[in-house]
């Protein structure tokens, strides 16, 4: 059996880098069967989702916004502010150890079926190339082909289609980060009206071009970070996309199909050796090597071994979703305690997520003494000078937002107006005085009660210190 065995030379080398070191470009086979069915569906369901939700808006708000240059967000509709950003800080922990969760029982499953990278390349890019190109056979002969008029045909086709989608691909990116509004006010008033931004359109979409039209599967191998957690994360209990050599290997090894050959009688392996799962894989790897860093798991193998199985009369599921010790010791899947582990922290840290959700404001207020100023006197009262700022975090217009003093006897001065309007989602900041008489001070730095009112609604409290003197004699 050893002979048949592959050395381990696959482990210090990648499929997309040759010998000299130079690219190798990647020719996968088109892939067919019931996976990869289930895989275009999931992939059109998430590409709509993609497509549609910066367009969507829930109570006037984008249903997602990441507007970091205005530091305006919204996630599901719901809009969060730079005060906010501890609920940002909690959601992205949440995501990390949920994918860290996911990885510990079902691998990178997540690569193969749910990362925009991998649906783009291969349910967008990959399938645009399939079809102007032709499949696996016609593209390394295309490749070979001197540039002739069909060769220039076609790569001229293909390359202006990838730009035409990477172009707009970057505008669905451009309105999450700048709101679609503006997108589309751009489209509307025309590209030399918004010089700044066609700019960043443009350089938005030759980094999707770069992306897709070459550097394409080594964004997995090495650009991503996730790869390499698998290191740390699986085990022998992980479902991944496995080959299960102790059936493939038999006794004596793989082999060649021979037609009416009985391979239990011969000690042979079911795997007939044909390559095909090794052809039609877009990162090149031989998945029959056992788990690497390079298989995104998007089960294309297991459909094409599947398919030869049958073909020659043998049992499918050669290569399946199982884990190491369900190949070797024939044991089914368990929840084990690491699992458990990563379960309780992931649903504590969504109940602080919940709480701190149910505990956030509509409106927040921050009244700050104006650092390096002394307290100062006004007649027989001592007056402090303060800075104000009012975030309205709600989609309502407020129309007269004005200050209280609590507990105190004493009152408040805005520079300006007493009272001013206040925008949904927007922010007000100025000066204000506060002026109180010695007698009500408790000391040289008393805390005072700021409430915050839009007409007679209370929108927010807050505090602050007040200076005095330290003798009232």
């Amino acid at each position: 059996m050893a002979a048949n065995l592959p050395d381990d030379n696959f482990r210090d080398s990648i499929a997309t880098i040759d010998k000299e070191g130079k690219r190798a470009w990647i020719f996968p086979k088109k892939p067919s069967g019931k996976l990869y069915d289930r895989r275009k569906w999931v992939s059109y369901f998430l590409l709509a989702f993609l497509f549609s939700a910066p367009f969507i808006k829930i109570n006037g708000n984008q249903f997602l916004l990441f507007n970091v240059l205005e530091r305006k967000f919204s996630i599901f509709g719901f809009p969060f502010w730079p005060q906010d950003f501890h609920l940002v800080v909690v959601c992205m922990i949440i995501g990390v150890v949920g994918l860290a969760l996911f990885t510990v029982a079902f691998g990178r499953i997540f690569c193969g079926w749910i990362c925009p990278q991998t649906i783009f390349m291969e349910m967008v890019f990959r399938r645009i190339e399939y079809w102007i190109e032709g499949d696996r056979g016609a593209q390394i002969k295309l490749d070979k082909q001197a540039w002739d008029a069909e060769k220039i045909r076609k790569r001229v086709t293909k390359w202006f289609v990838f730009y035409v989608v990477s172009f707009l691909i970057a505008n669905v990116f451009l309105a999450y980060l700048v709101g679609s509004d503006h997108v589309l006010d751009m489209v509307r008033q025309g590209p030399l009206s918004n010089t700044n931004t066609l700019i960043a359109l443009i350089i938005f979409t030759y980094v999707f071009y770069f992306v897709y039209a070459w550097f394409r599967e080594q964004v997995c191998i090495i650009a991503c970070p996730y790869g390499r957690m698998q290191g740390v994360l699986l085990d022998n209990k992980t479902i991944n996309v496995t080959y299960d050599h102790v059936r493939g290997e038999g006794e004596s090894g793989r082999a060649k199909f021979k037609k009416g050959e009985d391979r239990t009688l011969t000690g042979k392996g079911d795997c007939i050796d044909c390559h095909q799962c090794v052809n039609v894989c877009p990162t090149g790897i031989d998945i029959r090597n056992g788990t690497q860093l390079e298989c995104v798991n998007c089960t294309a193998c297991i459909d094409e071994c599947n398919t030869i199985m049958k073909s020659v009369n043998l049992p499918i599921n050669l290569i399946r979703y199982a884990s190491e010790d369900e190949i070797v010791k024939k044991e089914k899947f368990v929840f084990t305690n690491r699992m458990k582990g990563y379960v309780a922290v992931l649903s504590i840290l969504i109940g602080i997520f919940i709480g701190m959700l149910f505990l956030r404001n509509d409106v927040e207020a921050d009244v700050l003494r104006l650092p390096g100023q002394l307290f100062e006197h006004k007649g027989d009262k001592i007056s402090n000078v303060f800075t104000y700022k009012i975030v309205n975090k709600t989609i309502r217009d407020f129309d007269n937002v004005h200050f209280k003093l609590v507990d105190q006897e004493g009152q408040i001065k805005l520079v300006g107006n007493q009272s001013f309007p206040l925008k949904k989602e927007a922010m007000a900041q100025g000066t204000l005085f506060i002026i109180i008489h010695p007698a009500f001070l408790k000391g040289d730095k008393t805390k005072v009660k700021i409430e915050v009112y839009n007409n007679n609604e209370l929108l927010e409290t807050t505090t602050t210190n007040f200076l005095g003197p330290r003798s009232f004699n």
